[in-house]
C-alpha cells in the first residue's frame, strides 16, 4: 500500500485577513452582520451562568484533597473515584473562560485553585501523572498522550489569564520535549507507549493541534508552529480517507486505519477536527485543509445525524451507517462550533445562512441535556428514542459545554 506523504513544505505567515481570538482560538474576522446572532446563544449563556458554573463551582470542586470531583450520581451527589490530569486541566479551562464570558462567579479563584491541583500530578522528574488519588498516590504514571494535550492546553490557558506565566511556559515547553525526545512517531505525531504499542490515535493529536493553536496565539514560537503543522498535515494525509472524506480513529504502526470493527468513524470528531482544519488551514492559507474541513462536516450531517431527533449519533461504521444511534452530548457541542467555524468562511449568503441554521439546530440540542432534576447538571446521553440515559454527570463535559459556548459568543461579538 502506498504511503501517503505528508506536506513538508514551510507554511507560509498569514497576511490576507485579519484574525480576531477567543481564548487561544483564531478565526476569520467577518463583519459582524455575516456571523448570524441565533436566539439559543442567550438561552445557553443564561443556562452556564444560573445554574451550571454556580452548581460546579460549589459541588464539583473538592475544597479538602484539591482538585475537582470527576463525577456525580443523577442526584447529584458525589462518586469517590480517582483524580485524572485531563479533567484538571479541562476545569481550569472552563472557569478561565467563565471569567472572559462575564460570569460574576469566583472563575479566578477556582482557576488557581487548579493549578494547584496540577502541580501534584507532576512528579519529581517532571514527568506527568495521568491518575492519581485524591490523597496524591500515583495511581498510573505512564504516559498518555490525551493527558498530556489537555495539560499543554491548560497551561496555555493560564498564560493567556496572566497566571503563572513563565513557569506555564517552561513547564509546557519541558513537556513538549519529553514528548519529542520518547514518544515520536518515526513518521510524524506520537506513540501510544515507549515501547510503542497499538492502536495508534487520532484523538490525543487532536487535542495536541488545539493546545498547539492555543500556545501559538498566547506566547508564539516555532515549537508549536511546527507541532501544529505536523498533526494537521498528518490529519489531512493518514487520518481522512480521500474516498469518503471520513475521518478514522485508530491506526497501525504506518497510520493506516485499522480494518474491520476497529475502522470507526465518529461524526463528533468529524466536527471537531473540522473545527480546528478551518483554523489551521486559515492562518496557513491552506484550501486543501478548509475543503477537507467542509466534507468532514457534510460527512457527519449526512450520515451521523439523526433527523428524527436532530442529534449527532456517537459512532458509524465505515461504510458510514450507524454503528452506536446513542446520542452523548459532547458531539452537539462540536457540531455547533463546526458551524460557527462555517459561517465565517461562507463564500455566499446561502452557506451562511444554513450554517447559522445548523448552529441554532445544535445548540437547541445541546439543551435537550440540560434537562436534568439536578438544576446545572446534564445527562451524558440519549437513547435513539430521545429519552436519557440514567448515569452520573461527567464533570469533564463541563469544557465541551463552555468551548461551544465561548466559540459562538466570540464569532456572535466580533
Amino acid at each position: 500500500m502506498r504511503r501517503a506523504r505528508l506536506n513538508t513544505r514551510a507554511h507560509r505567515p498569514f497576511r490576507a485577513r485579519k484574525l480576531y481570538e477567543c481564548g487561544g482560538r483564531h478565526y476569520a474576522r467577518r463583519a459582524r452582520s455575516e456571523v448570524q446572532t441565533v436566539p439559543e446563544t442567550e438561552m445557553l449563556l443564561n443556562w452556564l451562568f444560573q445554574q451550571a458554573l454556580p452548581f460546579w463551582s460549589t459541588r464539583g470542586v473538592d475544597r479538602g484533597h484539591g482538585g475537582f470531583y470527576e463525577r456525580l450520581d443523577p442526584a447529584g451527589a458525589i462518586l469517590p473515584e480517582p483524580r485524572r490530569a485531563r479533567l484538571v486541566a479541562r476545569q481550569i479551562y472552563a472557569f478561565a473562560a467563565a471569567e472572559r464570558l462575564g460570569w460574576a462567579g469566583p472563575a479566578r479563584p477556582i482557576l488557581r485553585h487548579g493549578l494547584t491541583a496540577l502541580d501534584g500530578f507532576f512528579a519529581a522528574d517532571g514527568t506527568l501523572i495521568a491518575t492519581r488519588t485524591p490523597e496524591g498516590e500515583t495511581l498510573n504514571g505512564a504516559f498518555d498522550s490525551y493527558d498530556h494535550a489537555f495539560v499543554l492546553f491548560a497551561l496555555a490557558t493560564a498564560h493567556a489569564s496572566g497566571e503563572r506565566q513563565e513557569a506555564a511556559r517552561a513547564r509546557a515547553h519541558r513537556l513538549l520535549e519529553t514528548m519529542r525526545q520518547h514518544y515520536a512517531h518515526p513518521r510524524a505525531g506520537f506513540e501510544e507507549a515507549s515501547p510503542p504499542t497499538l492502536p495508534l490515535k487520532a484523538n490525543p493529536h487532536m487535542h495536541l493541534l488545539e493546545a498547539c493553536l492555543a500556545w501559538s496565539q498566547t506566547a508564539p514560537d516555532p515549537a508549536w508552529d511546527r507541532l501544529a503543522d505536523e498533526i494537521a498535515e498528518l490529519s489531512l494525509a493518514a487520518f481522512i480517507d480521500p474516498a469518503t472524506g471520513a475521518l478514522y480513529e485508530y491506526f497501525d504502526p504506518d497510520w493506516r486505519p485499522l480494518p474491520g470493527d476497529k475502522k470507526i468513524v465518529e461524526p463528533g470528531h468529524q466536527f471537531e477536527w473540522a473545527w480546528l482544519l478551518i483554523r489551521w488551514g486559515t492562518l496557513r492559507e491552506r484550501p486543501d485543509a478548509i475543503a477537507a474541513a467542509r466534507r468532514l462536516v457534510a460527512l457527519a450531517e449526512a450520515h451521523g445525524v439523526d433527523p428524527s431527533l436532530g442529534l449527532a449519533v456517537n459512532e458509524l461504521h465505515a461504510d458510514l451507517t450507524i454503528r452506536d444511534h446513542r446520542a452523548r452530548l459532547w458531539p452537539q457541542t462540536e457540531r455547533l462550533k463546526a458551524h460557527v467555524a462555517l459561517q465565517a468562511i461562507a463564500r455566499d449568503a446561502g452557506e451562511r445562512a444554513a450554517a447559522a441554521g445548523k448552529t441554532a439546530e445544535a445548540a437547541r440540542g445541546m439543551m435537550r441535556f440540560f434537562a436534568h432534576p439536578v438544576a446545572g447538571a446534564w445527562w451524558e446521553h440519549i437513547d435513539r428514542n430521545g429519552q436519557p440515559i440514567i448515569e452520573p454527570t461527567r464533570a469533564s463535559s463541563l469544557y465541551h459545554i463552555v468551548l461551544a459556548i465561548e466559540v459562538l459568543s466570540a464569532a456572535q461579538a466580533a
